[in-house]
């Protein structure tokens, strides 16, 4: 086997090497784009002279296919139970975290526990957020394949700079998923300003990039200095964007017209088709003055005055947070020397004036706002090949550093590319009733399982005081200092007992064992990420036991003979599934005794709740 020529604690590959392609991927709630560079300047794919853009909807066949894009598109109003857009907003997500925004989606997303993240149903399967954005991403990198009849296996994706670490894990497995070495995760402010040319040797700025796309919005203040792109603040929202304008738009026609919501949300097709016209009310309000279409027997109209009025508010509120951005980095509003308008959402007249009206001066859209983060990557893509010099980046952490969780899962708290010095903190708790013990083992590598990964070391942390499963707040930090060095830290904060670990800098790894780890990630995520999707549904299976046999135990002489039958069959049947390979069985499974259990755990609260009362 020849060597990889990668040159991992320098997060690029070794060009002397081999001249390999890393494409940019802006990863976007309602469109994608994959661009490259060429001679130094970047450039968006269009494959057989279609969009640049590529829609991010995925749809789900009867015959188990799947289709990516504006073929899928087409579905959304045919089949809009199969068809799911907008995912990225899923990503990180909790089914608490989606209250609001689920009862408009034409598909079901699914809860599985407090601290769970979100799936989404189609038919009798179950996909995360993360299987959803590496459809997506497959179909990107296809798209670079067939346009220049190469190979991709390495990628550069944006995310908003107000992504939490959650979020930013779940897009890097996304990637993974999709075939693709995650180089670097970059800020989409960053991605920005590389594609407006700011940023060089010479140039020192300080810049406002406001980027306002489908699903998400934040505005960063960043200063740019002989090369070195210092984040000063960044503020937002990322459930703001486009989208809510769309919706907006169909609150304003349900008031306007006196239409019924409950019944539009029964008939999904028709639900999709306000939800594609408001789209396009929105985009043609951009030049017209009114818009005007017919959806079945309703006659729609709606005028820029309208639409401007229904949506001040939410403008509103990006301009609260680019205040906030100020504030948090000390600096006037007159210090700003320019202002970048990123995503499509900001070719609202009104987003544009309000911008310009706040900083008191012309905002700067030259470049397309759809493509300008795209274009970004694809240098930073550059920068990374070695290709490309004057602009700094920093020492990165060469490998993923995680704990093991249930089943032997990883768990990355630290992902590789990082920045160093760093510090990520999680929170664990016990799993046991009356655990005083918990026992932490570090991994360092990048697939799913820990046996496939490196073992680090591992410690007790010991004394917690007994409570019941759940209950211990245990905070493990991750700390990595200038020299590469890794203290391991775990503290249960209610009785504040606490210990750590120190494990010495690059572990003993040559960079071809690294290299050798980063391709077997790559080659086996699809069974890697089958293999966690299992442990995972068995895991929140025995969860589930646990929660349902302690609610039996406790209500029986409550519960009819006939409940208390059908809950000890629901038990019997579970378990069963446990000792199967069927995850989409096990989260039905969970699905249906949810529905089963929830009116009566609702009559066991209020009959705690009366006798408290009555007490």
């Amino acid at each position: 086997m020849a060597k990889i020529p990668i040159l991992i604690k320098e997060g690029r590959v070794d060009v002397s090497a081999i001249d390999e392609l890393i494409i940019g991927i802006d990863l976007g709630t309602t469109n994608s784009l994959v661009a490259i560079a060429k001679d130094n300047k970047p450039e968006i794919i269009i494959q057989d002279g279609s969009s640049a853009l590529v829609p991010s909807i995925i749809h789900f066949a009867e015959d188990a296919s799947i289709i990516v894009g504006n073929e899928a598109k087409a579905k959304l109003i045919e089949a809009p139970e199969r068809t799911i857009y907008s995912a990225k907003r899923l990503m990180g997500k909790s089914f608490n975290d989606l209250s609001e925004m689920h009862q408009h989606l034409a598909y079901e997303i699914i809860e599985s526990s407090e601290e769970e993240l979100v799936k989404v149903r189609v038919g009798t399967e179950f996909f995360t957020p993360i299987e959803l954005s590496s459809k997506i991403l497959a179909e990107l990198k296809l798209r670079v394949e067939e346009n220049l009849k190469r190979k991709v296996s390495k990628a550069v994706i944006t995310v908003p700079a107000y992504f939490n670490d959650a979020q930013r894990q779940a897009t890097r497995d996304a990637g993974k998923l999709a075939g693709l070495e995650v180089l670097r995760i970059v800020n989409e402010p960053t991605a920005a300003s590389l594609a407006y040319g700011l940023g060089r040797a010479d140039e020192d700025k300080i810049i406002a990039v406001y980027d306002l796309g489908g699903g998400t919005f934040d505005v960063s203040i960043l200063n740019l200095q002989s090369g070195i792109f210092e984040v000063l603040s960044t503020n937002g929202d990322t459930f703001l964007g486009g989208d809510d304008f769309d919706q907006a738009i169909i609150n304003f026609w349900i008031s306007k017209y006196n239409l019924d919501f409950a019944d539009l949300k029964k008939n999904k097709s028709l639900m999709q088709k306000f939800r594609i016209s408001a789209e396009k009310a929105k985009k043609e309000l951009t030049d017209a003055d009114t818009f005007t279409i017919k959806i079945g027997k309703h006659n729609l109209t709606i005028t820029k005055l309208e639409f401007e009025s229904i949506i001040h508010e939410l403008v509103e509120r990006t301009i609260n947070s680019c205040s906030a951005a100020l504030n948090d980095a000390a600096i006037e509003k007159e210090e700003i020397d320019e202002i970048i308008m990123v995503g499509g959402s900001t070719r609202v007249p009104l987003v544009k004036k309000e911008v310009s009206k706040f900083f008191g001066k012309e905002v700067n859209d030259s470049i397309d706002p759809d493509q300008v983060v795209a274009l970004g990557a694809a240098i930073q893509a550059d920068i990374l090949a070695g290709k490309q010099t004057g602009v700094l980046l920093l020492d990165i952490t060469p490998l993923s550093l995680g704990i093991e969780t249930m089943g032997g899962l990883m768990d990355t708290i630290i992902p590789r590319n990082s920045k160093i010095p760093a510090k990520q903190t999680r929170q664990y708790t016990t799993s046991l009733d009356g655990q005083t013990n918990l026992k932490i083992t570090v991994f360092q590598g990048e697939r799913d399982l820990v046996e496939h990964n490196r073992k680090l070391g591992e410690f007790i942390l010991s004394g917690i005081p007994p409570m019941p499963a759940g209950l211990p707040k245990v905070d493990i930090s991750f700390i990595i200092d200038a020299d590469g060095v890794l203290l391991v830290k775990a503290k249960e904060t209610r009785s504040n007992t606490n210990t750590a670990m120190t494990i010495k800098s690059q572990y003993g790894i040559s960079e071809e064992e690294m290299a050798k780890m980063l391709m077997d990630s790559i080659q086996n995520a699809k069974s890697d990420m089958d293999a966690r999707a299992l442990l995972e549904a068995k895991n929140e299976g025995n969860s589930m036991l646990k929660s349902v046999e302690k609610f039996l135990k406790d209500n029986q002489t409550y519960l009819k003979e006939n409940q208390v039958l059908k809950i000890n069959t629901f038990i019997s049947e579970l378990k069963e599934l446990i000792s199967g390979k069927d995850k989409n069985l096990i989260h039905s499974k969970i699905t249906e005794i949810n529905n089963y259990t929830e009116p009566l755990a609702n009559e066991a609260l209020t009959r705690i709740i009366k006798n408290e009362i009555s007490n």
